[in-house]
C-alpha cells in the first residue's frame, strides 16, 4: 500500500510542488506580471498568484499515474487514498498559505476543487489547464470599477477576492467538498493490503 502511494501515485511531487510554491512567492512573489483587462486598460497580477496552478499540475501528475491492472484486482479503494491525498494537499497548502498568502491557500482550494471537476468530466491534462485559464479569465474579466472610480471585481472572480473574504472561502470549501465527491466515482480502483 505505501509502496504503491509512493512509488506508482509519487504523492511525494506535491510536497516538492509546496515546496516550490514557497520558494517562488518568497523571492519574485510579488513581481507584477502586465495582464490585459477586457474591462478596460492593462493591469498587473503578482507572480504569487499563478503559482497555485503549481500544485494543481502536481496533484494531477500523481492522479494520472496508475497500474489499471493492479488497481482492479486489488481489495483496498484506492480513491480513498487519492481523496485523502487531496484533502492533505489542501492542508498542506494552508500551511504555506501562512509564509505566502492565505489568498494563495484559498485559490490552492478553488483550483483543487476546479481541477477535480474537471478531471471527473474530462482528464488530468485538462484539469490541470482548467485551473489557470480560470486565474487568466478572472485577471480579464473580474476586474471591475467601483462608483468612485477605484480598481474593485466582479462578484464572480472568486480568485481576485482579498484573503480575509469569508464569503470566498465559503464558496472555496463548499466547492471543494463538492468535487471530492463527485471525484470519487470517475474510477473503481482498489489496492490490495499486505
Amino acid at each position: 500500500m505505501n509502496c504503491y502511494v509512493i512509488v506508482v501515485r509519487r504523492w511525494w511531487t506535491v510536497l516538492l510542488a509546496l515546496v516550490l510554491l514557497v520558494l517562488v512567492s518568497g523571492t519574485v512573489g510579488t513581481t507584477e506580471v502586465s495582464v490585459p483587462s477586457l474591462t478596460g486598460g492593462m493591469a498587473g497580477a503578482r507572480v504569487a498568484y499563478f503559482t497555485p496552478v503549481v500544485i494543481v499540475i502536481a496533484v494531477m501528475y500523481c492522479m494520472e499515474r496508475r497500474l489499471p491492472s493492479a488497481e482492479s484486482t486489488a481489495v483496498v479503494p484506492i480513491r480513498r487514498f487519492d481523496q485523502a491525498a487531496v484533502i492533505l494537499t489542501a492542508v498542506l497548502a494552508h500551511g504555506a498559505g501562512l509564509l505566502v498568502g492565505l489568498d494563495v491557500a484559498r485559490n490552492i482550494t478553488l483550483l483543487l476543487a476546479l481541477a477535480l471537476l474537471t478531471w471527473r468530466l474530462a482528464n488530468e491534462a485538462a484539469a490541470a489547464v482548467a485551473g489557470l485559464l480560470f486565474l487568466i479569465l478572472n485577471l480579464m474579466l473580474g476586474r471591475a470599477y467601483d462608483a468612485s472610480g477605484h480598481a474593485s471585481h466582479t462578484w464572480w472572480a472568486l480568485a481576485l477576492y482579498p484573503a480575509q473574504s469569508v464569503g470566498a472561502w465559503l464558496v472555496a470549501v463548499a466547492l471543494f467538498a463538492v468535487a471530492l465527491k463527485v471525484s470519487a466515482t470517475k474510477h473503481r480502483g482498489y489496492l490490495t493490503v499486505r
